[in-house]
């Protein structure tokens, strides 16, 4: 049985991109690459079909990530074919809640940076849309850091045993 994970930001254009991406690198590392699948998508439709922000690109490139990606809209009806999805900042968690069509899919969706024992009590990814590629840098950092958490965690479910 595979086990999905899907990111969400605001526009899927930068910050779900990135998650997923990063992600997707851990797990291939992991050898889980046949076990879980991870994906993204946006609270929103403005930017469906369109690539990621070149700056996401530019960034995850740099850094020797994946940077393939074309932006959607997350839909309620997601929720019955994933076991987890995370939100980049509070204001996507409060949406996804709102948007899951039960409480046991409200459960599935968590922040991303709530795997990161680092983190401060602000655990919102800021949106480096408006800024310059200082912000990207930043994001992919916070990232980083939750992803190590977030693979442990997902091990876990799917091995059912710690890592």
């Amino acid at each position: 049985m595979t086990y999905r994970v899907c990111f969400v930001c605001t526009g899927n254009i930068c910050r779900s991109p990135m998650a997923e991406s990063v992600f997707r690198a851990r797990i291939t590392e992991a050898g889980l690459d046949d076990r879980v699948e991870t994906d993204s998508a946006g609270t929103g439709g403005w930017h469906e079909g369109d690539g990621a922000d070149p700056r996401t690109v530019r960034v995850l490139e740099e850094h020797g990530y994946d940077s393939e990606h074309t932006a959607r809209q997350f839909q309620a009806s997601w929720f019955a074919r994933l076991d987890l999805v995370i939100a980049l900042d509070s204001g996507h968690l409060k949406s996804l809640r709102r948007l899951a069509p039960t409480e046991e899919d409200a459960r599935k969706v968590r922040l991303l940076r709530s795997y990161d024992p680092a983190a401060s009590d602000d655990l919102d990814v800021p949106d480096p849309y408006y800024g310059g590629l200082d912000g990207f840098e930043e994001c992919l950092e916070m990232v980083e850091a939750a992803s190590e958490g977030l693979l442990t965690a997902v091990r876990t479910e799917v091995e059912g045993t710690a890592a």
